[in-house]
């Protein structure tokens, strides 16, 4: 789960990390509003999206008073903005954060991130912040430094104070430095995140380490422990279609493709999508209906399948353990019966229950294929498709 950059700060400031101040604004004139009460030299209008690169797309604006403040407004408000994070379709800018302007003299990268190749969360920074850090990454990952944290003792002072060293922080504000990634740290190991990236942190003209970004990624499976954070959720910037699944229980990731694809298991998701790949096919989702699914939760899975217009085939792949082969024949045959499906609809189901699940569909009278195997399946509903 996702949150906008004001929220992220107001978490942070719990944490005592240095944020600049800044109020959230919906329209032109809640804008100019904010900007009187900030009452400063300079104030940045910045659009609230879920996807980085703002500053690129022109989601970024510095205003020298309350006038280009509201003029800044009126432009961003309702424009849709396409980052190299948004994907060629944008995001609408729904809503303002009207912030003071910092006086910076240096601009750094820091972040948190959960490392699967050390099953630890690793401290990440550099001197190279700023717009171009993806640059950075690729070209000059030298000078990109990490420490690695042991869960035990989470991160300690000397190993935040030997990345404001590694990151060339001035020596006299190491400690200011050091102190901010400790409340970093702190909020997000609270917070359950699985990701914290500020880009940039500034060093200020009056000496200050200040987190002038905060972008926060949540681990879904934890937010059954943070009633605080899911209210934070904006649905405006997810996926209707993956918001209905998670009304359901399932798991859905919309895709680019046209293939409909409806599984039990995540390892399992992913392999079809491959096996379809492999075929020649372009998946429209992933989709896993997991391991305690009843005929309505298939016939929901299959209507958030087919509320996609580019689908133009399905993929039904179960093996059967605890999920029984029977009970997805019976969901798939009423969704089938109730949604009045007409694109092709391949099916392949191995396990618990099996045999009678393919006496189910092959008695059904609906136009169904059965397959064999997942490959048979992919290669199946790939030439139907085509």
């Amino acid at each position: 789960m996702n949150i906008h950059e004001y929220q992220g700060k107001q978490i942070l400031r719990e944490y005592g990390v240095a944020v600049p101040n800044g109020i959230v604004a919906f329209s032109p004139e809640e804008a100019v509003k904010a900007a009187k009460e900030l009452d400063t030299g300079v104030y940045v209008v910045k659009a609230q999206i879920h996807a980085g690169g703002r500053g690129k797309a022109g989601g970024v604006k510095i205003a020298k008073t309350v006038d280009e403040v509201r003029e800044y407004a009126k432009e961003l408000l309702g424009k849709v903005l396409v980052t190299h994070q948004t994907g060629p379709e944008g995001k609408e800018v729904k809503r303002l954060y009207i912030e003071e302007g910092s006086d910076i003299l240096k601009e750094y990268y820091i972040s948190l991130v959960v490392d699967r190749a050390t099953d630890r969360v690793v401290l990440m920074g550099s001197e190279e912040g700023g717009m171009d850090i993806e640059e950075v990454a690729e070209e000059t990952p030298e000078k990109i430094f990490k420490e690695v944290v042991d869960p035990v003792v989470g991160l300690t002072g000397f190993q935040a104070r030997r990345m404001a060293f590694n990151m060339n922080i001035p020596a006299k504000l190491v400690n200011k430095a050091a102190k901010l990634f400790l409340g970093i740290y702190e909020a997000f190991i609270s917070k359950d995140a699985s990701i914290l990236e500020i880009n940039p942190l500034v060093v200020t003209g009056d000496d200050q380490v200040v987190a002038l970004d905060a972008k926060f990624n949540f681990d879904a499976n934890a937010l059954y422990r943070h009633a605080d954070i899911v209210e934070l959720r904006d649905f405006d910037e997810e996926d209707p279609k993956e918001i209905e699944a998670s009304k359901f229980d399932l798991s859905y990731v919309s895709l680019d493709g046209n293939i409909g694809c409806m599984v039990n298991g995540a390892g399992l998701a992913m392999s079809t999508m491959d096996t379809i790949n492999f075929y020649g096919g372009k998946p429209a989702n992933f989709l896993d209906v997991g391991g305690g699914a009843t005929a309505e939760k298939v016939t929901e899975a299959f209507k958030i399948i087919l509320s996609d217009s580019n689908v133009k085939g399905i993929f039904v792949n179960i093996f059967g353990g605890i999920m029984k082969c029977d009970i997805i024949a019976e969901g798939v045959i009423q969704a089938t019966k109730q949604l009045g499906l007409e694109v092709p609809l391949v099916v392949r189901l191995e396990g618990t229950n099996v045999d009678a699940g393919k006496k189910l569909l092959n008695e059904s009278g609906l136009n169904i294929t059965s397959a064999d195997s997942m490959a048979d399946g992919a290669q199946k509903i790939v030439e139907l498709v085509g």
